[in-house]
């Protein structure tokens, strides 16, 4: 398997994490030792507002001078959203932005465009969200066709959250360019076997992300009771290797089912150690660490 920095790492989107420019996490990936890039496709990084081709072209030689291939392009979506403005063509202003990021795909010498479903909106029947993300993401996919460029659904946002569920949906999307970006986050923390998904998803995923985690409990006090009620646990960043995901399990399956793609690592939650480069640094050289000591890294 070849490995992935997710520029989101270095990207500042949460209190206290470094941001750097996108050139600057080119040359981190290749210092760190990093196969590719995933590349957020907005700003502060690569928004289609702000690629040109002339500024695509420089990251493509950059890229290319420092040995660092483009493994994906990260999309932002959410096909269900304004639902409460019908009159707002909303689901096709982000069709065209996918098939902008597919453009900027190419144009980076890639072939793959990560993207999200939609959240569950109450007041909407679950059926008719799911039905718009189908339809959305199938024309996603038809106009990243003449492209060269594969689609993929990451199992992120709440419609067809679950691993069958996304098979279910992608079996629907029915288009030979739509495939599963499976990660391990969502199903870890849904209770399931791990190894028993990826393994069933493994024939139809193209790339998978990862990040490690830590429950920590929370609890409410009851005064009248003297007494404390359980809440949901918070869930914190660490180190790989370091929190309660199963992930040579997860990726040990993966690989018995035949995916052999990229692993992206992403640092997009504050993670223990604070945010600064260094940290951000160590943590990176500990996933590419963590993936030759398992037997992972190609």
């Amino acid at each position: 398997m070849k490995t992935a920095l997710h520029t989101v790492s270095y990207a500042g989107v949460w209190p206290g994490q470094v941001s750097l420019p996108l050139e600057r996490v080119v040359e981190k990936a290749a210092a760190l030792g990093f196969d590719a890039l995933m590349v957020m496709g907005k700003r502060p990084h690569a928004s289609v507002l702000d690629m040109s081709e002339e500024a695509r072209a420089r990251l493509r030689d950059l890229m290319g001078e420092r040995g660092i291939s483009l493994a994906c392009i990260a999309g932002y979506t959410n096909f269900t959203g304004g639902a409460d403005r019908p009159d707002v063509p909303f689901r096709e202003v982000q069709i065209q932005h996918v098939t902008e990021l597919a453009r900027m795909a190419r144009d980076l010498g890639g072939s793959l465009v990560r993207i999200f479903t939609g959240y569950q909106y109450e007041g909407l029947s679950y059926d008719q969200q799911w039905g718009w993300c189908v339809q959305a993401i199938k024309e996603c996919a038809r106009r990243a066709a003449d492209k060269g460029v594969t689609i993929g659904v990451q199992n992120h946002h709440d419609i067809a959250g679950h691993y069958e569920s996304l098979r279910d949906f992608l079996a629907e999307v029915d288009e030979p360019n739509c495939r599963a970006m499976f990660d391990a986050w969502s199903p870890a923390l849904h209770g399931t076997d791990l190894p028993a998904a990826a393994r069933a998803l493994a024939p139809i995923t193209v790339q998978t992300t990862v990040a490690d985690y830590v429950r920590r409990p929370r609890f409410r006090y009851v005064p009248g009771l003297v007494n404390y009620e359980p809440q949901t646990d918070v869930v914190r960043a660490v180190p790989m290797g370091e929190g309660f995901i199963d992930y040579r399990g997860f990726l040990g399956a993966l690989r018995e089912g035949g995916f052999d793609g990229t692993v992206a690592y992403e640092m997009c939650a504050p993670m223990r150690g604070g945010g600064s480069e260094e940290n951000l640094d160590r943590c990176a050289r500990q996933f590419i660490d963590w993936m030759h000591g398992s037997g992972f890294r190609s």
